[in-house]
């Protein structure tokens, strides 16, 4: 370690508890409180002496891009929070280490090009469709984006995953994963916990959840392997397409580990992309001129047809709308590593055995990358504008070798999301301010209504189909 490294300022916090209240009553305003009083580099401590908690938060670009992508070897994903997610989530892409996850991902890999997850484009305009469809059947009413968009990219990715089995999919993943998720973030903030083993209410509820979750993914893998998926889908299903990866070097996946990487993509693929989506109509509907411009270009390129892959690279404006708003309400508010040797980040000293958070929260609002970080200003994704910022100054999706393996599947959904809705509707009247609930990921923490209305003629073949 270099000797000149500064010791990592610490945080102010109560006598007793430290930052405990602080990062439970509002932790995102916490996070940023400590970069604007102390600096890019930060020592957190939280919880009563002896069960304390220490966390080193790194906020600056350049940090960040050290301890994802320039020395991740020296900062693994083996903290307790992650601990929880693989009790929970299994031993997926998300969170297996070292061996088993280079070998996930040479396997998985190829199943998430961008050419690749081009072929599922018409399921998620199909499912985009279908929301539409019963926003026009139901016109008085107002839409909350925040349940809407969920109920969507669940759709989307059972869809995806299960193909004309989705449908036995849906109701299971919409009930079980918010349990699981609250349970393990739970579970992975506290200082100490009771053995999953025990019947308390909090443990039993995870349990069912759990079970009914395997079931299911155990069900459909059985059928897959007997070769008895149920229509013209089968076989082109996300889950065949994993059970039937191969590389030369690579041992093919069991039904446990085909398990845990379908729990995976049902967590990832759905909560985050609802968050982004969510996020996404509420600015537009909050900046008209913003939603007025990116209408115009997508229907001047689509001529009210519905949108392919082939047309994203000519609307410009819908990627860096979705951009900032991944910037303003990036999915996962903070990506957590463990020190697993001593190390100089942003020149300061990070002690082997540290827990080390990064935040695209803070980061995606640091001035010295954003001014006036907290307007909505797509612009700022113009290419002439992003050459000039650093590579880390945002990254919602992670980065360095554990980035998100999903990066190209996500962005098609929402920019294929996006364009359709804004060629329809006109988005206004949403509320000035939506609180947040803070999880595995954040979300709007209630109802995020808004007003709807169409905005002219239509292609017949971007009309809803019926189902």
């Amino acid at each position: 370690m270099e000797t000149n490294a500064i010791e990592v300022p610490t945080a102010d916090g109560l006598p007793l508890l430290g930052s405990l209240l602080d990062l439970r009553r509002d932790p995102l305003g916490a996070y940023e409180r400590a970069r604007s009083e102390h600096g890019d580099v930060v020592r957190i401590v939280s919880g009563p002496p002896g069960l304390r908690t220490t966390i080193h938060f790194v906020f600056s670009a350049a940090g960040a891009q050290q301890v994802l992508a320039g020395q991740s070897a020296n900062f693994r994903k083996d903290d307790r929070f992650s601990l929880e997610m693989r009790q929970t989530f299994g031993n997926g892409l998300l969170s297996s280490l070292d061996d088993d996850h280079i070998r996930q991902r040479r396997l998985l890999s190829p199943l998430f090009t961008k050419k690749r997850v081009a072929e599922y484009a018409t399921t998620v305009c199909d499912e985009v469709d279908a929301l539409c469809a019963a926003w026009e059947a139901d016109p008085g009413r107002r839409p909350d984006l925040n349940e809407d968009m969920s109920r969507l990219t669940v759709r989307m990715i059972t869809r995806i995953l299960f193909g004309a089995d989705a449908e036995q999919a849906e109701d299971v993943v919409r009930h079980c994963m918010p349990v699981l998720g609250t349970y393990t973030l739970r579970r992975g903030l506290m200082p100490l916990n009771l053995p999953r083993s025990f019947p308390t209410p909090a443990n039993r509820r995870a349990r069912a959840a759990q079970r009914e979750l395997h079931a299911l993914c155990d069900r459909l893998i059985e059928q897959r392997r007997r070769g008895g998926a149920s229509d013209h889908e089968a076989g082109t299903d996300l889950l065949t397409l994993l059970i039937n990866a191969r590389s030369d070097e690579d041992t093919p996946l069991t039904d446990e580990e085909l398990r845990d990487q379908v729990l995976v993509f049902l967590l990832a693929g759905s909560d985050t992309t609802a968050t982004s989506l969510t996020f996404t109509m509420y600015l537009l509907a909050r900046h008209q001129d913003v939603q007025d411009s990116v209408r115009d270009e997508v229907r001047s390129v689509l001529g009210g047809r519905r949108p392919t892959p082939a047309d994203l690279d000519e609307v410009p404006t819908v990627e860096r709308v979705l951009k900032e708003a991944m910037r303003l309400y990036p999915a996962a508010p903070v990506l957590i590593r463990r020190a697993v040797r001593s190390t100089v980040v942003d020149g300061h000293a990070i002690p082997a055995g540290a827990y080390v958070y990064v935040s695209p929260w803070v980061t995606h609002r640091h001035p010295s990358y954003w001014p006036d970080p907290q307007r909505f200003l797509p612009d700022r994704f113009r290419p002439e504008e992003e050459s000039h910022r650093p590579r880390y100054a945002w990254f919602p999706l992670g980065g360095g070798p554990r980035s998100c393996i999903g990066n190209h599947f996500a962005m098609l959904q929402m920019k294929l999301a996006t364009a359709t809705l804004l060629q329809r509707y006109r988005f206004a009247e949403a509320p000035p301010r939506v609180p947040l609930e803070v999880g595995v990921t954040i979300r709007a923490a209630r109802a995020v209504e808004c007003s709807l209305s169409p905005v002219g003629h239509v292609s017949a073949d971007i009309l809803p189909r019926p189902r």
